[in-house]
């Protein structure tokens, strides 16, 4: 950064001034074409894709089927964010914010439409009875560790993820400062959990599953590519909580729904069924 930006008196938006999302990103809500939402069979209609927030979700609906809660049976339909989906009339109806996750229970009499995905594995924790203690310390660390990964990972995702991998060119101070922001992140993990096998309740909570795809993505080296210049080997205690959650076959599901990105083995664009997992992956629909 050599040149010196002085801000003018009021902003306008330059709409060629957006890196790899100028696309998609604007200023103001609302739709930008009508869309209806696709609906299935399932009580719960997830519209995601497979990005850390997207996985958080999914993660938790497979963790549910797998412990016998048949109610959580769910179809998700996938989002194309980068091609605009999420300003369909449809979705902007079930989230006005226009960001994925978004959840619709048809269960309920009227429906439930949930958006942002913290506020999803409430919902769901609250609904099943699980991975949400009840007891009102264990509640509380829960929730204080489940609202923490909501509010660092805008830094690591809009921050250093943005400026890292995706801006229109390498600058060196914002790259800096996220840097400096998400180590301190991973150190306060990193800390946390020298002692501890799970994040909060000495138990497996939405805690776990919130911070998981992205902090545990990033130390597992999925994201960004930054593995290396953030020495993300050297926070341990994060590295051996991470590959502790990826061994469960649930988190390995979870992760393929709505992926469209890496080995096609491990995409599942749409996922309707748990045979979805053998017969529909990207590389069986020949989308390889």
């Amino acid at each position: 950064m050599t040149d010196t930006y002085t801000p003018p008196k009021v902003w306008t938006w330059d709409k060629e001034n957006g890196g790899t999302f100028a696309s998609t990103n604007r200023p103001i809500a609302g739709p930008t074409h009508d869309k209806e939402l696709p609906v299935g069979k399932h009580p719960i209609q997830l519209y995601s894709m497979g990005t850390p927030n997207g996985v958080k979700v999914t993660v938790m609906l497979e963790e549910l089927l797998a412990a016998g809660y048949k109610g959580a049976e769910y179809d998700a339909w996938l989002i194309r964010i980068g091609d605009g989906d999420q300003f369909g009339s449809g979705f902007v109806d079930v989230n006005p914010n226009s960001k994925i996750p978004a959840l619709v229970d048809t269960s309920e009499d009227p429906i439930v439409k949930v958006f942002e995905s913290g506020s999803i594995l409430v919902y769901l924790a609250e609904k099943f009875d699980a991975f949400l203690p009840k007891d009102i310390h264990k509640r509380t660390e829960t929730m204080n560790w489940l609202f923490w990964q909501m509010g660092s990972a805008p830094y690591l995702g809009g921050g250093f993820g943005h400026f890292y991998a995706y801006a229109p060119e390498k600058w060196q101070y914002p790259i800096d400062r996220f840097s400096m922001e998400v180590k301190r992140q991973l150190d306060v993990l990193d800390r946390h959990l020298a002692d501890r096998e799970w994040m909060a309740a000495n138990e497996y909570t939405i805690a776990d599953m919130a911070i998981w795809p992205w902090y545990g993505g990033l130390v597992m080296g999925w994201q960004y590519n930054a593995a290396e210049f953030l020495d993300v080997k050297s926070y341990t205690n994060v590295v051996r909580w991470a590959e502790k959650i990826y061994d469960r076959p649930t988190a390995k599901r979870g992760r393929m729904v709505n992926r469209t990105a890496g080995d096609p083995s491990t995409q599942l664009p749409e996922r309707h069924d748990a045979s979805d997992f053998e017969t529909k992956t990207a590389d069986k629909l020949g989308k390889a």
